[in-house]
């Protein structure tokens, strides 16, 4: 089994920045790609951010590319989303996700919660306008 934790999350005014981190525990050797979503109130989930084991691929939402990178520390055992330039609609509670490996195919299934074994419990985030 593999536990993830997600940290980082706050109030923020907009226009300002956050980074979130999600620590994981466990057989951590089993983890392939990893992933960011998010779940606002009243609204469904919502894919943010993938990368691979590697780091070397990655996919973003359209409503955060530019504003927000993802990126993973293995040797840490640690998955980051850099966010910046924070709107009001960013609001929601952000949960970190990993895919049970082993596996070395990537693609847009990344951008679907239904590729993923994995799950943090979240971390609220609040950007006021």
């Amino acid at each position: 089994q593999v536990q993830l934790v997600e940290s980082g999350g706050g109030l923020v005014q907009a226009g300002g920045s956050l980074r979130l981190s999600c620590a994981a525990s466990g057989r951590t050797f089993s983890i392939y790609a990893m992933g960011w979503f998010r779940q606002a109130p009243g609204k469904e989930r919502e894919f943010v951010a993938a990368i691979s084991w590697s780091g070397g691929n990655t996919y973003y939402a359209d409503s955060v590319k530019g504003r927000f990178t993802i990126s993973r520390d293995n040797a840490k055992n640690t998955l980051y989303l850099q966010m910046n330039s924070l709107k009001p609609e960013d609001t929601a509670v952000y949960s970190c996700a990993a895919e049970r490996g082993p596996s070395t195919a990537w693609g847009p299934f990344h951008q679907s919660p239904e590729t993923y074994d994995y799950w943090g419990q979240g971390t609220q985030v609040t950007v006021s306008s």
